[in-house]
């Protein structure tokens, strides 16, 4: 292990701030606590821990546009529930970010608002 010149205080520290900040997001930011691609409307669904249930077009997001259903019904949840991962496309996303309307990069996102109209 390579020695980061932290005395153990001060790393004891610095994960307890770590963890509280973790726990912080995960009280006030939305986090999924499932995820499935439903094929009969090519969009992918998203559980809420809440209970909410948020939806969008698979097309819309960058990397998933295009995609098989086999390739799309791999998304995994990741552990804390902050984001999807699809491990064939590799494809990730923030929950938050998604649900924020942001389905890729500032290019894509123009791209995606040109062909909306």
């Amino acid at each position: 292990m390579v020695n980061s010149g932290w005395d153990e205080a001060t790393l004891k520290a610095a994960i307890a701030k770590a963890r509280e900040t973790a726990a912080i997001a995960n009280a006030v930011e939305p986090r999924a606590e499932s995820a499935y691609y439903d094929q009969s409307s090519d969009r992918i669904v998203i559980n809420l821990r809440s209970g909410a249930i948020y939806i969008f077009p698979s097309a819309l997001a960058q990397g998933l546009a295009g995609a098989s259903p086999e390739d799309l019904a791999g998304v995994e949840v990741t552990p804390s529930g902050d984001g999807l991962h699809w491990e064939k496309l590799d494809a990730d996303f923030s929950v938050p970010a998604l649900l924020a309307g942001v389905f890729g990069t500032a290019a894509w996102m123009a791209q995606v608002k040109m062909k909306a109209g």
